[in-house]
């Protein structure tokens, strides 16, 4: 969303726009350093579209995406932040055959463990999840002493086409695979940064969560955009 990438764009010096079909970038310099922000639109579809574009224009050496989520884990509120550990598919399912009339069983559905998969060297490999940078995610997590809009940890992000409101439903996620967040974009992003083999990681804002009935804050995401930018000075400085 517009509000997730303009605190970005407005640090950057010398911004030129570019296009490419839906998505746009903008290209600019952080001090002294090329920066590329992608607006890559909501979903998985467009996460991966945005990123493979990102990646064919302008090489990047790592890429961060960054952004808004809703909350599963009930130690986290709104404006805490998780660095991704680890993200998958949350919203991929299979499901066993059952008679007309049996019904629907969504806790008996099996995720993940079928859907992503990648050519490697030729062969087919099949990832259940996709982990992040180790020394991203360090670098992301020892700056959290500058945060002060709420608590900075690692955890697990669950991606889909979905906004989960249901907090049984919730709570199953996050009892079942860990999850401390959901949103729509990072394993899709992550998937093409593993293709690549192309350092990444994301850091997301609890912008809501029904842990706690609180709705939806756009202020989260600006918040967000800020410390990526702590994060990015750092990368910038050991470059």
């Amino acid at each position: 969303m517009d509000v997730e990438i303009e605190t970005l764009v407005a640090a950057l010096d010398e911004v030129s726009e570019a296009s490419f079909g839906s998505w746009t970038f903008w290209l600019g310099q952080r001090n002294g350093y090329p920066v590329v922000v992608s607006r890559t639109e909501i979903g998985l579809a467009n996460a991966a579209a945005a990123t493979t574009l990102a990646i064919e224009h302008y090489q990047p050496r790592i890429i961060i995406n960054q952004g808004t989520a809703g909350g599963h884990d009930p130690k986290l509120f709104r404006g805490d932040i998780v660095v991704g550990s680890a993200s998958f598919n949350m919203g991929s399912y299979k499901t066993e055959y059952t008679e007309k009339g049996q019904g629907i069983h969504p806790r008996n559905w099996q995720n993940f463990d079928m859907t992503m998969y990648l050519r490697e060297h030729g062969n087919v490999v099949k990832h259940n999840h996709f982990k992040a940078d180790p020394a991203l995610v360090a670098l992301a997590v020892s700056l959290a002493p500058r945060y002060t809009k709420g608590q900075v940890v690692t955890g697990v992000i669950g991606t889909g086409d979905e906004w989960n409101r249901e907090l049984d439903r919730i709570n199953w996620f996050h009892q079942t695979f860990n999850t401390a967040i959901e949103e729509m974009e990072t394993s899709a992003a992550a998937m093409i940064a593993e293709a690549y083999k192309i350092p990444f990681v994301s850091i997301r804002v609890l912008s809501n969560t029904d842990q706690h009935g609180q709705e939806f804050e756009p202020q989260t995401a600006i918040d967000c955009q800020h410390y990526v930018l702590n994060v990015l000075d750092e990368l910038i400085v050991s470059m």
